[in-house]
C-alpha cells in the first residue's frame, strides 16, 4: 500500500484568517442586514456571526410585537364571565356567589394584561382576591378549576410556610421560583400564571405573651407584600440550567383564602364598616376593618381589593357534591370497582349517610372522601379477590354506619366475602 504522500511542510498552518473562515477587520458585516462594520457601526459577534445595533433594535420590536400579538390571542381565547361560570358550575357545588365574583375578577385581570400590553394610556390597577370561609368550602378548589379553565400555569402555596427573608422557610422568592417550575422555567408564562396563597390567616400578627407584638408573622407579611406589591422579582429557574429570569409579578394574579374565624365578631363590633348593607342586615365577614382588627397588615389588606366571604356547606350541598360535578366522589369509586367487573350503588337513603357523617367532621367537603373510604374499606379489599364474581355493590344507611354491604354475586356463585 502506497504512503501518504501530502504536504508535511506545516505551510498550510500559514493560511490567513479570511481564508480559513474567519472574516478579518476589514471584512467584518452585519449577518443580518449585510453591511460592513464601517457603514453598520460597532458589531456584536459570536463564533460565526454578527449584529448591528440597527438590527438588534429591529428585532426587539418585532419581538416585541409578537408578545402583543399572543396577549392579544389569549384574550381572544378567553371564556367571558357567564362562561367562566358554567365552567365552575361542572365541578363546584354551591358558592354561587363567589363562583360569579371570581369570574369576573379572573376575566378583568386578563384584560388587564392585554392592555398593558397594547400600551394603553390609562393603566389598569391589579384586583387580587381574598376568599373568607371555613375549611372545606372550596376555596383552593374553586382557583385551580379556574386556572384549568384559562389555561395557565397555577401553583398552591401554604401560608404557613412564608417567613420573613433570611428565616428558615420560604420567602416570596421561592413561591415565584415553584411556579416558573410549574412553567418549564417560561418567566412569561410565568407572569400570566396564578397564585393561591391558603391559611393566609394564620399570618395575623396577633399580640403574643405579654401583650409583645408577634414579629415572626408580621415579618411573614411583609414578605408577602412583596409578591403582592407588582415587584420585578429575580430568580433562579431549573428549566434553564439554574440561570437566574427576572418575573414581573405585577401580572401574577394571587388569590388568598382562609378560614378567618372569629371574623364576624370583630365584623359586628362596629356594622356596617365598608358596607351598603342596611342596619338590620348582619355584618359581612371581610371587611378592611375587620381583617386590619384579625391582624392583617393595613398595606395587605389594601393589596386584596376582592373579598368574598363562601358559605358553609349544608348537608343538601355535600348530597349533591358526591354525585353532580364532573368528577364527583361517587363517579371516582364507581371508576375504581368496575375495574374489578364490580358495580357501585350508593342508596339515597346512604348518601344522605355519608353527608351527616362528614358534616359531623367540621371539614366541609373534604370529610366526604374520608367517609367513604372508611365505609367502602372491606369491600376495596374484598372486591379483587372475588374474582368478578361480585357483579354489583350496594351501600346503603345502614352499611354507612357500620353494617354490612349489599353484594350481588354471578348466577351460582357463593362464595363468602
Amino acid at each position: 500500500m502506497p504512503g501518504w504522500c501530502g504536504d508535511v511542510s506545516g505551510a498550510w498552518l500559514d493560511v490567513p484568517e479570511s481564508a480559513a473562515g474567519v472574516p478579518t477587520d476589514a471584512e467584518r458585516r452585519c449577518s443580518f442586514c449585510g453591511y460592513e462594520e464601517q457603514i453598520a457601526g460597532p458589531l456584536i459577534g459570536g463564533e460565526a456571526a454578527f449584529i448591528c445595533e440597527h438590527c438588534i433594535a429591529s428585532c426587539n420590536a418585532t419581538l416585541e410585537a409578537d408578545r402583543q400579538h399572543r396577549q392579544e390571542r389569549i384574550l381572544a381565547a378567553l371564556p367571558v364571565p357567564r362562561s367562566l361560570r358554567r365552567y365552575l358550575d361542572q365541578y363546584v357545588v354551591g358558592q354561587e356567589q363567589a363562583k360569579k365574583v371570581l369570574s369576573v375578577a379572573v376575566y378583568n385581570h386578563y384584560k388587564r394584561l392585554v392592555a398593558a400590553a397594547r400600551g394603553e394610556s390609562v393603566e389598569l390597577g391589579k384586583s387580587n382576591i381574598l376568599l373568607v370561609g371555613p375549611s372545606g368550602t372550596g376555596k383552593s378548589h374553586l382557583a385551580e378549576c379556574l386556572a384549568r379553565c384559562v389555561e395557565v400555569p397555577f401553583v398552591t402555596v401554604d401560608a404557613t410556610t412564608l417567613t420573613a427573608s433570611g428565616y428558615a422557610g420560604d420567602d416570596a422568592e421561592a413561591v415565584i421560583g415553584r411556579l416558573l417550575a410549574a412553567c418549564d422555567g417560561d418567566p412569561e408564562r410565568a407572569a400570566r400564571g396564578i397564585v393561591y396563597i391558603d391559611e393566609i390567616d394564620k399570618l395575623a400578627a396577633r399580640d403574643g405573651i405579654g401583650g409583645e407584638p408577634d414579629l415572626a408573622g408580621e415579618g411573614a407579611q411583609q414578605g408577602l407584600l412583596k409578591l403582592l406589591e407588582g415587584r420585578r422579582l429575580t430568580v433562579s429557574s431549573a428549566g434553564r440550567q439554574g440561570s437566574p429570569v427576572t418575573v414581573d409579578t405585577g401580572q401574577i394574579l394571587f388569590i388568598c383564602g382562609g378560614a378567618f374565624e372569629g371574623l364576624e365578631a370583630l365584623a359586628a363590633q362596629r356594622p356596617g364598616v365598608g358596607f351598603t348593607a342596611a342596619a338590620d342586615e348582619p355584618a359581612v365577614p371581610g371587611a378592611a376593618a375587620a381583617l386590619q382588627r384579625f391582624g392583617l397588615l393595613p398595606e395587605l389588606v389594601g393589596r386584596l381589593p376582592v373579598v368574598e366571604t363562601l358559605q358553609p356547606l349544608a348537608t343538601e350541598h355535600l348530597i349533591r357534591i358526591l354525585t353532580e360535578p364532573r368528577n364527583a366522589l361517587v363517579r371516582q369509586y364507581q371508576v375504581l370497582f368496575a375495574r374489578d367487573g364490580c358495580e357501585l350503588e350508593i342508596t339515597a337513603d346512604g348518601l344522605e349517610a355519608v353527608a351527616h357523617r362528614a358534616r359531623a367532621r367540621g371539614t366541609g367537603a373534604r370529610g366526604l372522601r374520608a367517609v367513604l373510604e372508611e365505609v367502602l374499606l372491606e369491600p376495596m379489599f374484598a372486591v379483587p379477590a372475588a374474582g368478578g364474581d361480585v357483579v354489583r355493590l350496594t351501600i346503603d344507611a345502614a352499611a354507612v354506619q357500620g353494617g354490612q354491604p349489599g353484594y350481588e354475586w354471578r348466577a351460582a356463585v357463593r362464595h363468602a366475602v
